[in-house]
């Protein structure tokens, strides 16, 4: 079976350009916010019960579920309500950016290292659109 993809270069005004460099600023925050949620977890559940520090690890209640792809991917729906700068970009770019995440745990765990890192300003470079019926760069529906 053989796979194409296509890869486009644009010419930005800059307009688009600001636009483009705020969605990779919030894909780089949901991404970022992800992976804190994820290592809290981990290591909530390192360190026995008498021996773990109170005041330096963040406690998180036994019955906690595994923050994993599809329950992020729920609580980012709730993020876009309260969250104006995230109503911003579209809802298939910022899972992107969780799946992107969940592959990086998923090849962490088969090679047994590499824990994820968190991102920094400018490090968050691409981001993908799945899927578009119209130009999502377009300032305005017409």
């Amino acid at each position: 079976m053989l796979n194409l993809t296509y890869s486009y270069r644009i010419y930005p005004s800059l307009d688009q350009e600001a636009q483009m460099l705020d969605w990779l600023e919030q894909c780089r925050r949901v991404y970022n916010y992800a992976l804190a949620e994820r290592k809290d977890w981990i290591n909530s559940r390192k360190c026995p019960v008498n021996a773990c520090s109170i005041s330096s690890e963040y406690i998180i209640p036994a019955d906690r579920p595994y923050p994993d792809y599809y329950k992020q991917q729920n609580a980012l729906t709730k993020a876009k309500k309260e969250i104006p700068k995230l109503k911003a970009v579209h809802s298939q770019v910022l899972q992107e950016a969780l799946k992107r995440l969940d592959k990086s745990f998923k090849f962490m765990q088969e090679r047994g290292f590499g824990f994820p890192r968190f991102k920094k300003f400018g490090q968050y470079r691409s981001f993908v659109f799945p899927q578009f019926k119209s130009n999502p760069l377009t300032s305005s529906p017409a």
